[in-house]
C-alpha cells in the first residue's frame, strides 16, 4: 500500500541528542493540552511528521486488560527501577558475548534513527512524575509525533538533497557527491595515524552537517554514517563507468540515490534482520506483506511504539563495555596485543563526537587522526577474538550503561538526571508510561507460546528477584519479556518469536509499505545481484560487503 509522503519543511534534524525533546510542551499528564500544542505548531506538526500508534489495537481497546497495573501506580514505579537497576552487570564487564560481530549493534542503532525521532521527549511524555501514572494508550497517539519518515529512505543522510542551501546546518554536497570531513593529526609516540575520514564539521563550532544529530553521538555510529557517504559516493563512481547512459548530474544522482537506498533497505532484511531475529520470521513476512499492520486508517504509516520503545531496543543489551577499535586502542593491526592491553572504553566513543563538540581533544576541530574506526575488528564473524563481538542479546546490560556520561547533563532536576542516566530504568518507566501492553498480552495475541514462570524466573538471582518483588513474573514489561525471550528461546544469538515478530512487522512492513522501496520496484523485487559490485564482481548483499564497496572495510 503506498502511504502519503509528509510535507516536511526540512530532512535535515541538526539540533537532537538521544534522550531530548522534539516539541516543547507541558508535562504529559494533560493530553488534551499536549493535543493542542501539537495541533497549534507553528507549522503544524502534521505537515511535517508522521504519528506513532500501536501494532495490536485490540489490546489497547482491552486496556487496562493485558497491561501493567495502573494502581497502585507508585508500587509499580518502584518495581520497574529496582529491576532496571538489577539488570546492569556491576563492572568489570563480564564475558557474555554473542556470534553476532558488533557492527550490528549499531548498524541497528543507524536504522532507528533512519525511522525515528523522538520518543524520548521528558516534555511531552515525561517519566518524572510522582506518581507516574500511564497515559492510557488510546490518547498515545495524539501526544506523539515522529518527525523522521519511517521508510528507511535515508532521509537521515541525503537531508534535503543537493540543491538545499548551502548552510551551517544543511548536509553539504559537492555537485552530486558527499563532502566529507578530513582528519585532524595528532602525535604520540605509541600510536599511528589511522587511514580515514570525519564527518564534515562547521569550522567554528565542529558541528557534524549530517541529516540527523544523533548520529554524531558516538563514534562507531559516527563512523557508520560516514560509510554511508562514501558509498553514495562510490555509486556515483561506479555508474559512471557501468549506466552511462546517465547524462546528467540529476539523472546520476537519482539514480545513485536509488542504488543506495535499496542495498540498504535489503541488507536490513536479509542480513541485519537475519542475525538479530528469527530468518524463519523474516520469511513468514515477506511471503505475507504486512504494510496494512504499519498503516493507520488515514493511509499514514505509523511507528509501532510496541516496536520503539520495547523490542528494538534489544539492542541496549549488545552494547559492550570495550572495543578493540583500531591498532591504538585495541590490538596491533596483526592481531597482537599492544602492551600495557589498551582498549576502547564506551565512554571514550562519545567524546570525539556530540552535536557539535569534539569533547575530549583539546579543542581539535576534527577526528584525530588516531580514532578512525578499523571496520575489520568489528564485521568479523569468524574472528578467534572473543571482544570482536556483540554482548548477547539477553537481560543483562554492560556497566556503562547504568551512568550514561552523555546523557541528562543540561537536566537541573536531579531526579531525572539520574533517570536519563539509567538506560534499563528509562526503557521501562517509558514503557509503562506509554500504556504498553505485557508480553504474556503480545505473545497471546500472536499465538505465541508464552513464557513459563520458570524460564521467566532462571537466570541472575538478583533480577529474578527483582522481577519476583515487582510482581512481574505473570504482567511482564514487553522490553524484558523481549530480552527474556531471546536469552531463553533464542540463546542469546537472536530475538525470539514475540521480539522476532514485532522488529520483522515494523521493519519489513514499512519497507512494504514504500512505493519507492526495493520490495516494490515496478516489474518485481530488487535484487542484489542487480546492484553495485565489488572489484572482484562480488554481490553487496551484506553489512561487511557495503562497507567493502564503500571503501572503508579496513
Amino acid at each position: 500500500m503506498a502511504h502519503p509522503v509528509p510535507k516536511r519543511l526540512s530532512r535535515v534534524l541538526s539540533d537532537l541528542h538521544h534522550g531530548s525533546r522534539a516539541v516543547a510542551g507541558p508535562e504529559a499528564g494533560d493530553a488534551a493540552a499536549l493535543a493542542e500544542v501539537i495541533q497549534d505548531a507553528a507549522p503544524p506538526l502534521e505537515a511535517i511528521s508522521t504519528p506513532f500508534g500501536y501494532l495490536f489495537g485490540d489490546l489497547v481497546d482491552e486496556y487496562p486488560a493485558g497491561h501493567l497495573p495502573v494502581e497502585p501506580a507508585s508500587t509499580v514505579v518502584a518495581g520497574l527501577k529496582a529491576l532496571g537497576s538489577a539488570m546492569v552487570d556491576a563492572p568489570p564487564d563480564g564475558d557474555p558475548n554473542s556470534t553476532i560481530p558488533p557492527v550490528y549493534t549499531y548498524w541497528g542503532q543507524f536504522v532507528d534513527h533512519d525511522v525515528t525521532a523522538n520518543t524520548d521527549r521528558n516534555d511531552v511524555v515525561s517519566i518524572l512524575g510522582e506518581p507516574l501514572t500511564p497515559i492510557e494508550p488510546d490518547l498515545v497517539p495524539g501526544t506523539l509525533r515522529n518527525l523522521r519518515e519511517p521508510a528507511l529512505n535515508l532521509d537521515s543522510v541525503y537531508g534535503n538533497g543537493p540543491g538545499a542551501p548551502d548552510v551551517d546546518d544543511e548536509v553539504p554536497y559537492d555537485g552530486i557527491t558527499f563532502r566529507l570531513g578530513p582528519l585532524t593529526p595528532v602525535t604520540f609516540p605509541d600510536q599511528v595515524a589511522v587511514p580515514g575520514d570525519d564527518l564534515p564539521r562547521v569550522s567554528a563550532t565542529g558541528t557534524a552537517r549530517v541529516g540527523d544529530s544523533r548520529n554524531d553521538e558516538n563514534l562507531v555510529v559516527a563512523q557508520l554514517h560516514l560509510a554511508f557517504l562514501k558509498f553514495h559516493n562510490a555509486v556515483v563512481e561506479w555508474l559512471a563507468t557501468n549506466e552511462p547512459q546517465l547524462c546528467d548530474d540529476g539523472a546520476r544522482f537519482a539514480r545513485a540515490r536509488e542504488l543506495t537506498r535499496w542495498h540498504y533497505q535489503s541488507i536490513v532484511v536479509n542480513d541485519f534482520l537475519r542475525t538479530v531475529a528469527m530468518s524463519s520470521v523474516v520469511d513468514e513476512v515477506l511471503a505475507d506483506p504486512v504494510p496494512d499492520k504499519v498503516t493507520g486508517p488515514d493511509g499514514e504509516v505509523f511507528m509501532p511504539l510496541e516496536h520503539s520503545v520495547a523490542a528494538y531496543r534489544f539492542g541496549h543489551s549488545m552494547v559492550r563495555a570495550q572495543y578493540d577499535h583500531n591498532e591504538n586502542f585495541g590490538r596491533l593491526q596483526d592481531g597482537t596485543e599492544r602492551t600495557p592491553v589498551r582498549r576502547a572504553e564506551f565512554a571514550e566513543l562519545f567524546q570525539f563526537t556530540g552535536n557539535g563538540i569534539i569533547q575530549g581533544t583539546g579543542g581539535l576541530p576534527t577526528l584525530p587522526d588516531n580514532w578512525p574506526i578499523r571496520w575489520t575488528r568489528f564485521t568479523d564473524r569468524g574472528s578467534p577474538f572473543p571482544d570482536r563481538f556483540a554482548r548477547k542479546i539477553d537481560t543483562r546490560l554492560s556497566p556503562p550503561l547504568k551512568d550514561l556520561s552523555n546523557e541528562g547533563n543540561d537536566e537541573t532536576d536531579l531526579r531525572l538526571r539520574r533517570i536519563l542516566k539509567r538506560l534499563a530504568v528509562r526503557n521501562l518507566l517509558r514503557g509503562y508510561r506509554l500504556g504498553l501492553p505485557t508480553g504474556q498480552a503480545v505473545a497471546a495475541a500472536l499465538g505465541a507460546t508464552p513464557l513459563t514462570a520458570d524460564e521467566l524466573t532462571g537466570g541472575d538471582q538478583g533480577v529474578v528477584d527483582a522481577l519476583v518483588d515487582g510482581g512481574f513474573v505473570d504482567a511482564t514489561p514487553l522490553w524484558f519479556y523481549v530480552l527474556k525471550e531471546a536469552e531463553v528461546h533464542g540463546q542469546g544469538q537472536h530475538l525470539g518469536e514475540v521480539g522476532s515478530r514485532i522488529v520483522c512487522t515494523t521493519l519489513i512492513g514499512q519497507i512494504q509499505a514504500d512505493p519507492e522501496s526495493y520490495l516494490n520496484r515496478p516489474g518485481g523485487a530488487w535484487t542484489a545481484v542487480e546492484g553495485v559490485k565489488l572489484a572482484g564482481g562480488g554481490e553487496v548483499d551484506s553489512i561487511r560487503t557495503f562497507l567493502e564497496f564503500a571503501g572503508v572495510q579496513t
